[in-house]
């Protein structure tokens, strides 16, 4: 499998509802290696599978008391290029593809954004003109794409406060919205990394789960341990380690913990 890393393209964002619909090149992510519907059983589609069990029986409450927000699952890392970008786009692809769930894909790493550059797609408005202009409903800016069960929240247009604003009442009230506005609903947010910027632990704080991305043989010990005492707060923490290398070759896959 090619290795992903985030992308950090910087391209004008269009700031305005533009069409709720967006067709994602799956072609492009199968030739990539990352799951699609149609990809068959590769070893990241079952790496997947395994990762995202435990996230989905969390979030609907079958191993105990139901967790508060479980259905709100921020993926993040330590550093940037870890792969949690890759990897928040292949759970939500691996979720969406469960018969009795819906999935909705946040890129809310309002800084860099990624998620729809690695999708091949262009810049449009989202998360951050919801919070921006009062009169800006969610269903504007939420894209049903070409996966049924799939849709995409952009990160939309920068803001020198957006740390205020995830942190803020307005941002509180657009995630119980979106926790509890569908039920079968998954939302999987792509987080900045935590040491780099204010806005990751910000946004983990108001999550249910949380899924830290960890990269094989480049992250240290310290940045794992700084970046899990940042977490200290969430109750439910779960760790991939991404970019290892099978024993029988190059292929790149990481395993959950």
């Amino acid at each position: 499998m090619i290795p992903f890393e985030d992308s950090q393209r910087s391209e004008p964002i269009v700031a305005r509802p533009d069409g709720r619909s967006a067709d994602i090149n799956l072609a492009r992510l199968q030739q990539l290696g990352m799951v699609t519907p149609d990809g068959g059983r590769t070893a990241v589609a079952e790496d997947f599978r395994i990762i995202k069990r435990p996230l989905l029986r969390s979030a609907r409450g079958m191993d105990g008391q139901p967790i508060r927000n479980g259905n709100l699952i921020v993926v993040t890392s330590a550093m940037p290029a870890e792969g949690k970008t890759y990897c928040a786009i292949n759970l939500a692809m691996s979720m969406a593809m469960e018969r009795d769930t819906t999935v909705l894909l946040v890129d809310a790493d309002v800084a860099r954004p990624s998620v729809l550059s690695a999708l091949g797609l262009p810049p449009r408005a989202g998360l951050m003109d919801v919070l921006l202009d009062d009169e800006l409903d969610l269903g504007d800016v939420i894209l049903k794409t070409n996966v049924p069960a799939l849709s995409l929240l952009p990160a939309g247009r920068r803001n020198k406060h957006a740390t205020e604003l995830l942190a803020g009442r307005g941002m509180m009230r657009l995630l119980e919205d979106i926790a509890s506005r569908y039920p079968d609903r998954i939302v999987i947010f792509d987080s900045p990394p935590l040491l780099i910027t204010t806005e990751a632990s910000v946004l983990a704080a108001q999550m249910g789960q949380v899924v830290l991305v960890v990269e094989a043989e480049r992250t240290t010990h310290s940045a794992v341990r700084e970046a899990l005492r940042q977490l200290e707060h969430c109750p439910n923490v779960n760790l991939i380690y991404n970019k290892t290398r099978s024993f029988s070759g190059n292929d790149y896959y990481g395993y959950y913990d």
